[in-house]
């Protein structure tokens, strides 16, 4: 591969997603390395000051200040762009620094947003708490009902914002419905992608605006590092977008990018494995557990959805216990798997997300969202699966499941 090669879309674009995850966006310096150069520098110099005043006023081709442009970083957006089949890619210091930056560089106060039900802890708090601060009105829908988004509709309506799979009740949703419900009424969608990647499922194939994620999963993988990134057409990034983190700086640092690019090259062999054990142990689950949320299993509700939409069961899903204290004596019981609130690792995590991730979200927005006392998300990591199906035996027996 030539210096600039990986930088070429049209060699890139036609290049397979596995090969795109380990050469796509890379440049390599004068020096010819075969692993992406780490460039840590906060600033750049010029050869003289005109050079200086051109690129400022966009005149000439170069980076300025690194809370703009970074080649380590550049190379991460080009790369994750070409992943998702978009245009172009901003990347940022953390998921929900993504999340945040994809709803408030385009939404002003006066505008309405239309959420689904089942998300994230802090993103039904964008949705719930902060967007209303600054008078923007929001309505909260059950994503699994696209008519529902339909029916919220307003004349000042512009974002639909929900997860597919939803963290952690694993509600589906219609993709090519919802986004073609956005369409038609010239509203744009951000779809959080996080629990499936582009490696699962890429929602602009099905008609979507804006892919946003938390890289800090399963993009990393292997729990090092804090990363987002948001993905979408290049209008929106760079004219929308870009001046939003230009001015408020929600930057990826070089090493963190570094360390997400070393983690794409393996997320293809990652997350099919990890898929294939989460199958397996959720199907030892299902049958000792009073209820399981995981729509790779043909006994899940959204199963026909899901098999349209993904490529693979991803590594995450959520069961039910009777309640908090069960759901707490089986964590401690726990041998191998480890208590933690973080997902898309390469170890197997479980956590109670009522006590921990949706701690903050009120008591009867949990309940609206589906998040029971009894719930416990897993994540299922890369060890044998056989081991981490011995440690749950032994847990839910403990308990008296």
């Amino acid at each position: 591969m030539k210096r600039r090669t990986g930088q070429d879309r049209s060699v890139t674009r036609n290049w397979k997603p596995a090969t795109q995850a380990i050469r796509g966006g890379t440049m390599r310096s004068d020096f010819g390395e075969t692993s992406e150069a780490l460039f840590l520098t906060s600033g750049y110099a010029y050869d003289c000051a005109g050079d200086a005043a051109a690129r400022f006023a966009g005149e000439q081709q170069g980076m300025t200040y690194s809370r703009l442009q970074n080649p380590t970083v550049q190379m991460l957006e080009e790369r994750i762009a070409l992943l998702e089949g978009a245009e172009a890619c901003r990347t940022m210091a953390s998921g929900m620094a993504a999340m945040t930056a994809a709803l408030l560089c385009q939404l002003e106060a006066g505008d309405h947003l239309v959420g689904g039900r089942a998300a994230f802890g802090s993103c039904r708090w964008l949705t719930d708490t902060l967007l209303p601060k600054f008078g923007i009105q929001t309505t909260i829908v059950d994503a699994r009902d696209a008519q529902q988004f339909a029916d919220a509709v307003r004349p000042n309506t512009k974002v639909f914002f929900f997860e597919t799979p939803a963290n952690p009740t694993m509600d589906v949703v219609d993709l090519e419905a919802v986004c073609g419900i956005a369409k038609k009424h010239g509203v744009t969608t951000v779809v959080d992608n996080a629990f499936a990647t582009p490696a699962l499922q890429r929602p602009l194939e099905f008609g979507a605006d804006v892919v946003a994620y938390s890289a800090t999963k399963m993009m990393d993988g292997q729990g090092r590092v804090l990363a987002g990134a948001v993905t979408g057409s290049e209008k929106f990034i760079n004219e929308t977008l870009l001046a939003f983190t230009r001015n408020t700086g929600p930057t990826l640092s070089p090493f963190n990018a570094w360390v997400v690019l070393k983690g794409l090259e393996t997320l293809d062999l990652r997350i099919h494995r990890q898929s294939e054990n989460a199958l397996k142990v959720g199907r030892f689950l299902e049958g000792r557990v009073p209820r399981i949320n995981f729509p790779a299993l043909p006994s899940h509700p959204q199963h026909n959805l899901f098999s349209r939409q993904m490529s693979a069961a991803g590594s995450i899903f959520s069961f039910e216990v009777e309640g908090r204290t069960q759901a707490h004596a089986l964590l401690d019981a726990l041998a191998l798997i480890d208590i933690s609130n973080n997902i898309g690792d390469s170890r197997s995590l479980m956590t109670h997300p009522s006590s921990t991730t949706h701690y903050g979200v009120a008591e009867d927005k949990r309940i609206e969202m589906g998040v029971t006392e009894g719930m416990l998300r897993l994540n299922v990591g890369l060890e044998d699966p056989d081991d981490l199906i011995a440690d749950l035996d032994q847990a839910l027996g403990q308990v008296g499941l």
